[in-house]
């Protein structure tokens, strides 16, 4: 029986989520399946992966020949590198505590990297935020200057309008005033 590892799709339409399964080759992509070792969802920013380490190992170690993409997740999550820890230790070249310690310098430094991938992106969302804040001010000051440009124009122009009016009552009134005296 060739066994696998693959991804056994789940989740709605356009939203896939997948689980990383042991299944025979000759099963159906969704079909029957040997066990369950984690799920794989591509849709977070960065892919979020739940795995069972030890059976995902156990797994690798017995010849179970994985697909690409769960090639991909198992080298990322470590499973190759412990494998290959683990034939250094069965030939003598280091002990099962340095392999250890190994590992884990591996795993600290991947999570710094990936801290560091996180916090690199939280700035730049935050500049990017910040610059299109500042071109939203200098787009609204342009607008508040038109805004009382135009109301001065327009505070003028009632301006004017009243002086036209006072100044066309003005000779009405005088006309008005003459007009009496003459009588």
């Amino acid at each position: 029986m060739a066994t696998k590892i693959r991804l056994q799709r789940g989740g709605r339409k356009s939203y896939a989520f997948y689980r990383i399964v042991i299944a025979d080759a000759r099963a159906p992509r969704d079909g029957r399946f040997t066990e369950k070792i984690g799920t794989y969802n591509p849709n977070t920013n960065p892919a979020t992966v739940d795995l069972n380490f030890e059976r995902a190992l156990y797994w690798v170690e017995t010849g179970a020949q994985p697909t690409d993409t769960v090639r991909n997740i198992l080298s990322r999550e470590g499973v190759y590198l412990m494998k290959h820890l683990k034939g250094g230790v069965k030939k003598g070249a280091f002990d099962e505590a340095t392999a250890q310690k190994k590992f884990d310098a591996w795993k600290a430094d991947k999570q710094k990297g990936l801290e560091k991938v996180a916090a690199d992106e939280a700035k730049a969302k935050k500049d990017a935020a910040a610059k299109e804040l500042a071109q939203e001010k200098k787009l609204n000051e342009e607008i508040a200057k038109k805004v009382a440009e135009k109301k001065a124009a327009e505070a003028a122009a009632k301006a004017e309008a009243e002086a036209a009016a006072a100044a066309a009552e003005a000779p009405a009134e005088e006309a008005a005033a003459e007009a009496p005296a003459e009588a």
